[in-house]
């Protein structure tokens, strides 16, 4: 329904206009990649950069078209929800790995940008936000966390009337300022990565849906009018693969984001609004995140909280929502509102690794909302194991995938109960 062609900020404000043909022929490479997503292409990106630029990307609408180009644009720290969801596979020392690199993912965007010159937006300036004392304790712990991972960078708790100093609303108790993090246009950022990408030599392909797959020694890829045949294979489709492999498909379950964008504001709402021009979002199960961006707009996004629906009106949806933070845009006008899937993991955290008796054929999805930052470290190590492996690699690769049964008949009642669960869960560890 709200995955179609509907003008998003991201298509509304791109600033490349890069067209890739649709694939007509037969071709070999050594790598095919599905899905031009951030995932597909910054793993391919990597795998260039190493060396392998014999890469082929299909991509079944155009770059971007998925949860790369309907997100908030939010650049924050880790991987996954919560940790202590996988600790049971990796165990407390594969925790610790995790967390270690979990704050990476920033720095190799700012990285990227700055080799390749890519023109995204990048801005300093991420608010963690807390309603109540309980959050207000996870704040105060995840201050030291973060100091501990990163001692170079400005990060720093705040309460009480401090938390205006960077956010302009009465809604939030306390926050924590992350200056590592902040915010940046997702499409533009791919766009220039595909860009680079191609530059390396790879091949990109558009509008061009994998329709079968042959799997051996030699993998073959068929689309409608012709066929990549590669050594390896990725599958990078998260909420887009529509059950094409069944052993990813039965591992995880769509729900869906909705995000909306205001008219241009002036400069001294802007200024109320957010006093570091920067990103936000609470720390509930289900969160609201929020940014201004370049054009001096409001970008405010969410999910429904408990009970899993679409909602007929995404405009005023999510207007009510940004109006219980917001309460002084009330005659603010909301030009774009828009939404779609997003691939939830049983545990919340990204799966990434081969599929069975198949250790040619690689996958990454399940990033369960959280994945413009985390998918460049977790393809950097997706890429260093279709290298030949590595310890990180192995660690990630270990995370468990459980089967979700029934997904595709009761996909609502599956996603309501585990929205309930989550957010029953968030009282315990400090998130409600």
């Amino acid at each position: 329904m709200h995955s179609d062609e509907t003008p998003t900020y991201y298509t509304a404000t791109k600033k490349y206009d890069l067209r890739f043909p649709s694939l007509e022929q037969d071709i070999d490479a050594d790598v095919v990649v599905i899905g031009g997503g951030f995932s597909g292409i910054n793993t391919a990106l990597e795998l260039a950069e190493r060396g392998v630029t014999d890469v082929v990307v299909l991509e079944a609408r155009h770059l971007g078209f998925g949860g790369t180009g309907r997100n908030g644009g939010q650049i924050m720290a880790g991987i996954g929800h919560d940790l202590d969801a996988v600790k049971k596979d990796v165990g407390e020392d594969g925790v610790r790995a995790i967390f270690a690199i979990s704050d990476q993912g920033a720095a190799i965007i700012q990285s990227r940008i700055r080799r390749y010159g890519i023109d995204a937006d990048f801005h300093h300036g991420y608010g963690y936000l807390g309603f109540n004392a309980r959050q207000a304790k996870t704040l105060r712990a995840w201050e030291k966390e973060f100091k501990a991972l990163s001692p170079d960078q400005d990060i720093r708790y705040l309460e009480g009337a401090e938390v205006r100093s960077i956010i302009g609303s009465q809604a939030y108790g306390s926050a924590l300022l992350h200056m590592g993090g902040g915010h940046v246009h997702s499409l533009n950022l791919l766009l220039g990565e595909a860009q680079a990408l191609a530059g390396h030599g790879a091949r990109i392909f558009e509008h061009s849906p994998a329709l079968q797959i042959e799997y051996g020694e030699r993998i073959r890829v068929r689309t409608a009018k012709g066929s990549v045949r590669a050594q390896k294979l990725l599958w990078a489709c998260d909420s887009f693969l529509n059950g094409l492999e069944p052993e990813l498909h039965r591992s995880t379950i769509n729900t869906y984001a909705f995000q909306l964008m205001t008219e241009p504001l002036p400069d001294e709402l802007i200024e109320r609004i957010s006093p570091i021009r920067g990103a936000y979002s609470d720390i509930r199960p289900v969160i609201d995140y929020f940014r201004v961006t370049r054009e001096n707009r409001l970008l405010f996004g969410s999910a429904t909280p408990i009970v899993e629906h679409i909602p007929r009106d995404l405009k005023q949806w999510n207007r009510r929502l940004m109006l219980k933070v917001f309460p002084y845009l009330k005659d603010v006008a909301i030009d774009l509102a828009w939404g779609g899937p997003m691939a939830l993991s049983p545990n919340l955290f990204p799966q990434i690794g081969s599929l069975p008796g198949r250790p040619n054929a690689f996958f990454v999805q399940g990033y369960s909302g959280f994945g413009v930052t985390p998918s460049h470290i977790v393809c950097q190590v997706l890429s260093e194991g279709i290298l030949g492996g590595s310890p990180r690699y192995a660690l990630l690769s270990s995370v468990s995938r459980a089967s979700i049964h029934a997904k595709d008949q009761l996909r609502p009642l599956i996603c309501t109960l585990g929205k309930s669960w989550h957010q029953l869960s968030g009282y315990w560890n400090g998130r409600r």
